[in-house]
């Protein structure tokens, strides 16, 4: 399982003092983007490789507010099939408490193609440094209660 952390800023937030909800889908987002990275792989490395990650679902189920100034952990699951799609669950805490989860079905858009990769997690392996890679995904998986 992969984590970060953002804090909540005050612009975040709605009228109610809490985080607005399309915000949630951006901390997930910001996961999703630090785990690429942990694996050696930045979004410009991606481009340049003529590749992006795609969000094809995303469901999002809120159990409780954040506010400005709330740390927030940001803990990404990966988990890989044999298929094009591959899931990407996140969920946000604030300290013991699971404020929300966002599961997500993902796929790696081939820019040329307009198509998915048929290979997802192949692919990233071959951009990133494959220790990294391996490590990050292979521990997400390992983690994942699915496997």
């Amino acid at each position: 399982m992969f984590a970060t952390t953002v804090t909540v800023r005050g612009y975040e937030t709605d009228a109610n003092g809490h985080v607005n909800h399309a915000v949630y889908h951006q901390y997930a987002e910001h996961g999703r983007t630090e785990l690429f990275r942990a694996t050696g792989i930045d979004v410009p490395d991606m481009t340049a490789a003529g590749v992006g990650p795609v969000i094809l679902e995303s469901t999002v189920r809120f159990l409780a507010e954040l506010r400005v100034g709330d740390d927030v952990e940001v803990t990404v699951d990966v988990r890989f099939g044999a298929g094009k799609t591959f899931r990407m669950d996140t969920e946000l805490r604030r300290g013991n408490t699971v404020a929300a989860t966002i599961t997500g079905t993902m796929g790696l858009l081939d820019h040329a193609t307009r198509r998915l990769v048929a290979d997802p997690r192949g692919r990233l392996i071959a951009l990133g440094d494959a220790d990294r890679v391996a490590q990050v995904l292979d521990d997400a998986a390992a983690d994942s209660p699915e496997k």
